[in-house]
């Protein structure tokens, strides 16, 4: 797990745990960038030229310091909006990203007392070595270096409240939320239930290790991928022990080692196929593809970890979600609009002119976004595609918002699976790598 880099910020010696040091906190953030707002609209008001990039970029910084020292699920949400570039600001986007990599780590007095309130002792009566100082510090847990029996181990560790935290932090923030990306939170409830139940099982490790073991051994199919051993006897709700995996994480794989072609398109082809595998095999997929759960070692060996967000596919979501992938689907616009009721994005309460409009922005959408699965063998690397994609979906908010149309649609599924593919374009982006999309599809459908 190197390239989870050791984190060079002061520790945090204590976190908000209490709901109302959390609630001030947040409170206290709000008026920040009501303050914000309140300069903003005072230099129109005065018909001055308004920076509405300068008021994104105040907001954004005031947000993410207050979600680093807070943890937990607010940071996490932060950590997948910095995913989504079509959805904010670049400014949000920026800020964001420092979820992933500038997060305060825990001092060692709080890591050893927690150790101590859910293992019973402290980590030095249970590993022969242990380094207090966090090798990565994340949004809900950081991650250490220990050795048993000449084994080097990575133990993560929970941050405390955290769990306790997720529902009253996410109820704190939502009207934020709601004003910052002009969310109508009338009818958004379905879609914070869950986020809020996703982040909430990521808090519970007893779980992950099981979807890990689940998902792993599924995975195990594709004998050139990596999977850290865990072990329970090391672990309980809020510590988690696995193998060490020394490696780069993607990002940096590929800005160091500048891989070859060959070597790009196979370990795409990889990555590729054990989401397909696990989303037509198991109902269920690893929803967390960004480049820090994602390691390449020494010898070229994709290695991966982190199953904490694990999305289950049901059924009468999964049908109709691949039905989009079939031609006699995309155009035949009587199909593509049954299957899109089928989805709730086409709603039966929309007026005409919004039904029509969105049936034909979707399916202009659909049809980019699923050109890889048309063509079969697709060139990821290729800026154009990628261009067009991101302009489509600056469309979509631009318009929705100017026509005031309800842009609370879909199924609450959508939300972490376009979270995975997504994800997964974005890390084929970032391999530039070419490869076989319907593989493993032909492959499920043989057997």
């Amino acid at each position: 797990m190197e390239g989870a880099s050791r984190q060079s910020m002061k520790s945090a010696s204590e976190i908000p745990v209490g709901k109302l040091n959390r609630a001030g906190k947040i409170l206290k953030t709000g008026l920040k960038v009501g303050k914000n707002y309140a300069a903003y609209y005072g230099e129109r008001l005065l018909k001055r030229e308004a920076d509405r990039d300068k008021l994104d970029s105040a907001n954004a910084e005031d947000i993410i310091k207050s979600l680093q020292e807070l943890k937990g699920g607010g940071l996490k949400v932060a950590q997948m909006l910095s995913m989504e570039e079509n959805l904010l600001p670049q400014a949000y986007v920026e800020q964001f990203s420092l979820a992933q990599f500038s997060v305060p780590p825990l001092s060692a007095p709080l890591v050893k007392q927690t150790f101590k309130r859910h293992m019973g002792r402290p980590p030095e009566e249970i590993f022969d070595e242990f380094d207090y100082e966090a090798s990565f510090a994340a949004s809900i847990g950081q991650v250490h270096a220990a050795t048993l029996n000449g084994k080097k181990l990575a133990v993560k560790v929970q941050y405390p409240g955290v769990a306790d935290s997720i529902r009253s932090d996410l109820a704190m923030l939502k009207p934020m939320a709601g004003r910052l990306f002009r969310i109508n939170l009338n009818d958004a409830q379905q879609y914070f239930d869950e986020v809020e139940a996703k982040l909430i099982e990521e808090t519970d490790y007893d779980l992950e290790l099981k979807q890990s073991q689940k998902v792993s051994a599924c995975g195990k199919k594709f004998s050139s991928i990596l999977f850290p051993e865990y072990y329970p006897e090391l672990s309980c709700d809020r510590i988690l022990t696995m193998d060490w995996i020394e490696g780069l994480h993607l990002s940096e794989y590929v800005k160091r080692k500048k891989p070859d072609q060959e070597t790009r398109n196979r370990l795409g082809q990889e990555l590729w196929d054990f989401f397909m595998q696990q989303i037509h095999s198991l109902r269920m997929v690893h929803a967390d593809p960004h480049p820090g759960n994602i390691l390449v070692t020494d010898d070229a060996q994709l290695a991966i970890i982190d199953f904490g967000c694990i999305k289950e596919i049901p059924e009468d979501f999964y049908e109709p979600y691949f039905r989009l992938q079939e031609e006699e689907t995309l155009y035949d616009v009587a199909k593509m609009e049954h299957v899109l009721e089928e989805l709730e994005i086409l709603r039966p309460d929309d007026p005409e002119d919004e039904r029509a409009y969105f049936l034909s922005l979707f399916s202009e959408i659909l049809q980019h976004f699923l050109l890889p699965f048309r063509e079969g063998t697709f060139d990821f690397g290729d800026p154009a595609y990628f261009k067009q994609l991101s302009e489509l979906g600056e469309r979509l908010s631009r318009q929705t918002l100017k026509y005031r149309y309800n842009p609370n649609r879909g199924s609450k599924h959508f939300i972490y699976m376009n979270r995975t593919f997504f994800g997964l374009y974005h890390l084929l982006h970032l391999l530039q790598a070419r490869l076989d999309v319907n593989a493993v599809r032909q492959m499920h459908v043989s057997t």
